[in-house]
């Protein structure tokens, strides 16, 4: 690089030896795109967390409501706390206070045309807090129709980058899973 000729040539020989000296460039392109490049990482996990423990929830979800459909649930006689310590172990301790936090609403419906959820946005309050006081536990009798749902607030890892992807305040995510089925005959009935 050739320095204009207005800068004396003592001075001019210090900033052409500077200008063409290479050394720490490495160091200082990586400062450059080191931000953005954790940015995206650091987003990517985060986003690979949230599938895969909504995957959790779901496969958990669907073991735990086979107690529901066949029966078992309702004739063991545990109720909502035997359907949540069914859930819970299925999650293989994946989610910090599982059977304190989790949240359950199951509920009985006449056909599958009526069972529509409420979209996500809907179950929170004006504060950002899930508002689970409609929620309920029916798991029902032999040929009903069941939907069962299950929300987990999971706190997001990494508070600052993680913005967008919160849904509920104090940088949570409500995470959800559902699943509908109709009960088996599992009285011996109809």
């Amino acid at each position: 690089m050739k320095v204009p000729g207005i800068l004396a040539p003592k001075w001019r020989a210090g900033l052409e030896s500077w200008a063409s000296d290479k050394r720490g460039i490495a160091a200082v392109e990586f400062a450059l795109i080191a931000t953005p490049f954790f940015f995206l990482i650091f987003g990517l996990l985060e986003i690979c967390v949230i599938f895969i423990m909504t995957a959790l929830m779901e496969n958990a979800l669907n073991e735990a409501a086979r107690q529901i459909r066949t029966g078992q649930l309702q004739a063991g006689g545990g109720g909502q706390a035997a359907f949540v310590a069914s859930v819970c172990d299925q999650m293989h301790a994946m989610m910090p206070d599982c059977m304190t936090s989790l949240k359950i609403d199951s509920q009985v419906f006449a056909d599958f045309g009526s069972t529509g959820a409420a979209p996500t946005s809907s179950l929170l309050d004006s504060d950002g807090n899930l508002n689970d006081s409609n929620f309920t536990y029916m798991p029902g009798n032999e040929n009903d129709i069941v939907v069962a749902r299950i929300f987990y607030e999971w706190d997001l890892l990494v508070p600052g980058l993680s913005g967008p992807l919160a849904n509920m305040s104090s940088n949570r995510r409500l995470l959800q899973a559902t699943v509908a089925f109709r009960n088996e005959p599992f009285g011996g009935g109809s």
